[in-house]
C-alpha cells in the first residue's frame, strides 16, 4: 500500500472526480458512509455524540457524518467552529442538507462558546483536514484545547486536525490528541512517526473507491505492509524439495553470559526454515547449543568466551566450511565488543561478498570504526533499533529527518536497513522505505532482536533477496508477536514466546 504526500492526495481526490467520473459532493458523501459504517460498528447509538466541524471540506464530512449518524438515531450535537469568512462549497452543500433534519446545530466564534465534554461522551473532530498548512490559532486552537482536556473518547475524521500530513509540526503547535483516526482510503505518513503517537491514536483505513490508476501510477519511496503484501511474498515449497533447498545458514553469535542470545537467534532461524543452519560460538557455548538446539550444528571457536575467528579459522576443527560457503552470514547477537570479536569482524567484512544480517553488538562495533561501513557486502541487511542507528549515523531533529537520514545511508551503503519500533521502518537500497503493519509493544523485551536476527538469516539463506526477506521477516516477526498478544497479552511477553509463533503459511 502506498503512502502519498498532500499534494498528491488532493490530486487522487481531484483524479477519482475525473475519471470515475463523480461530483465531488457525491465523492464526500460516500467518504462519510465509509466513515459511519465503522463506527456504528465500534460504538452503540445511545452513547451522546458531539461532533465538530471546520468550514473546509473536513468540515464537510463532518456535516455529512453528522446527517448519517442522525439517520442512524445517534444523539448528536454538531458544533460548526468560525474560524473565518469563507466555506467551501461542499461545506455549504451538507450544511444546507444537515439543517433539513435538525436545528441542533450551533456556531462556535469565541471561547465561551465552547460546550462542556463529558466522559460519556464520543467526539468527532472534523475541524481541519489534510490540507493543513500553518498551526491552529484563535478559536480553533481554543476549540483543540478543550478537546484535549476532556475525558472523552474522540475520533478524528481523516486526520487529527493540527496535525501535517507529511511534515514536522513544532512542539508548541497545538493538535487533536484523538483515541482513534479513521483515514481514507491510504495511511498517512505521519501515522508511522514515534512522535506523532498521540496525535494518531489508534488508526483505521477506510475504503472510499479512490482512482486505483492514479494510485498506482504515483510515485512514492513510502509504503505499508499488510497481510496481503506479506502473503504474496511468501513462496510455497516444492513437494520434492530437500534440505538443500533451502540453504545453508551460518549464525555467529553469542559471548560468556549472552548465550541465550545466541540460542534464541538459533532457534528462530530453524523456525523459519532454513534448511541446514551451523553456529559459530565461543567455546563456553558449545554444551549449551548442543543441549538446547540439537537441530543446529555447532562449530566453537578457539577462545572460552568471545568469538575471535570464523569456522576456518580459531575454531577447533580444522578443514572447516569458510564463511563464504555458507548461503549467509548472521553476525551479532551477544557477541559482545571485545577486541578479539573487533577483529574477527574486521576479517569478515574483508573477505565476505554475500549479504549478510548484522544485528546488535556488530552494529555496536560498526558505530565505533564507521570506515568497515564501505565494507559491508551490498544488499546487506542491517536492524538497528534507534538509539544504534544514531551512533551509526547522527542524531537527528525530528522524525522527519531521520527518514531522510535512513534514506541516504540505505543509499550511501547499498543495504537494506530495518529500523526497529512501532511500524519499523525498512529502508531499501533504492531510497524506498517500507512500514510495517503489524507488532505490539510487548515486543519491546530483551531477545527480540536477536530472534528477528535468526527470521531474516533464515529467509536470506532460502534465497529471498533482502528487501523482501526484511520486508516478510519484520511481518512475521511482529505477526508472531501480535499472536502472543490476543494469547496472554503484552505485558508477559518473552523471545521464547515469539519463536513458537511463527506461522508460516
Amino acid at each position: 500500500m502506498k503512502i502519498l504526500n498532500v499534494d498528491q492526495i488532493r490530486a487522487l481526490d481531484q483524479s477519482t472526480i475525473e475519471h470515475e467520473p463523480i461530483a465531488p459532493i457525491n465523492l464526500m458523501e460516500r467518504a462519510a458512509l465509509a466513515f459511519v459504517d465503522w463506527f456504528v460498528d465500534h460504538f452503540p447509538n445511545t452513547t451522546p455524540v458531539k461532533l465538530f466541524c471546520g468550514l473546509g471540506n473536513n468540515g464537510g464530512d463532518g456535516l455529512a457524518i453528522a446527517r448519517l449518524l442522525l439517520e442512524r438515531e445517534f444523539p448528536i450535537e454538531v458544533y460548526v467552529v468560525r474560524y473565518a469568512r469563507r466555506e467551501s462549497d461542499d461545506f455549504m452543500h451538507n450544511h444546507r442538507r444537515l439543517k433539513l433534519l435538525t436545528e441542533n446545530i450551533r456556531y462556535v466564534e469565541v471561547a465561551q462558546e465552547i460546550p462542556g465534554l463529558r466522559h460519556n461522551e464520543l467526539i468527532i473532530d472534523a475541524i481541519l483536514g489534510s490540507g493543513l498548512s500553518r498551526p491552529t490559532e484563535g478559536i480553533v486552537k481554543n476549540v483543540i484545547d478543550v478537546i484535549n482536556r476532556s475525558p472523552a473518547t474522540v475520533v478524528a475524521v481523516d486526520i487529527a486536525s493540527g496535525l501535517y500530513v507529511d511534515k514536522p509540526n513544532a512542539p508548541s503547535d497545538t493538535i487533536v490528541e484523538p483515541d482513534y483516526t479513521i483515514t481514507f482510503q491510504l495511511p498517512k505518513l505521519a501515522f508511522m512517526l514515534p512522535k506523532n503517537s498521540r496525535y494518531v491514536g489508534d488508526w483505521h483505513i477506510v475504503d472510499i473507491q479512490l482512482h486505483k490508476r492514479y494510485i498506482d501510477l504515483a510515485p512514492t519511496p513510502y509504503y505499508y505492509t499488510q497481510s496481503r503484501d506479506a502473503r504474496l511474498l511468501l513462496r510455497k515449497r516444492d513437494k520434492f524439495s530437500n534440505k538443500g533447498s533451502f540453504g545453508h545458514a551460518l549464525l555467529m553469535v553469542g559471548s560468556y553470559g549472552k548465550m541465550g542470545a545466541a540460542v534464541l537467534a538459533t532457534k528462530a532461524c530453524l523456525r523459519s526454515g532454513v534448511g541446514l543452519l551451523t553456529v559459530h560460538v565461543p567455546k563456553c557455548g558449545y554444551d549449551i547449543l548442543q543441549i538446547a538446539v540439537p537441530e543446529a550444528m555447532c562449530r566453537p571457536d578457539g577462545n572460552p568466551n568471545v568469538l575471535t575467528g570464523t569456522p576456518d579459522r580459531g575454531a577447533s576443527e580444522l578443514g572447516s566450511p569458510t564463511p563464504a560457503d555458507y548461503a549467509v552470514v548472521g553476525i551479532g547477537s551477544g557477541i559482545g565488543q571485545a577486541p578479539e570479536t573487533l577483529d574477527m569482524l574486521k576479517g569478515l567484512l574483508k573477505t565476505l561478498k554475500k549479504p549478510m544480517v548484522i544485528d546488535a553488538d556488530a552494529l555496536n562495533l560498526l558505530s565505533e570504526n564507521r570506515e568497515l561501513l564501505k565494507q559491508i557486502p551490498p544488499n546487506s541487511i542491517l536492524t538497528p533499533h534507534p538509539k544504534e542507528f544514531e551512533r551509526l549515523t547522527q542524531k537527528w531533529d525530528n522524525d522527519y529527518q531521520k527518514l531522510d537520514i535512513l534514506r541516504e545511508f540505505a543509499q550511501k551503503y547499498r543495504v537494506v536497513v530495518v529500523l526497529k519500533g512501532a511500524n519499523s521502518a525498512i529502508a531499501t537500497p533504492d531510497g524506498d522505505i517500507h512500514f510495517n503493519s503489524t507488532g505490539n509493544p510487548g515486543l519491546s523485551t530483551g531477545g527480540t532482536g536477536d530472534v528477528l536476527t535468526g527470521v531474516l538469516t533464515a529467509l536470506l539463506a532460502q534465497n529471498y533477496d533482502s528487501v523482501e526477506a526484511a520486508v516478510l521477516g519484520v511481518f512475521a516477526h511482529g505477526l508472531a508477536g501480535d499472536r502472543v498478544a490476543a494469547k496472554r497479552g503484552q505485558i508477559g511477553m518473552v523471545a521464547t514466546d515469539i519463536i513458537e509463533a511463527l506461522r508460516w503459511e
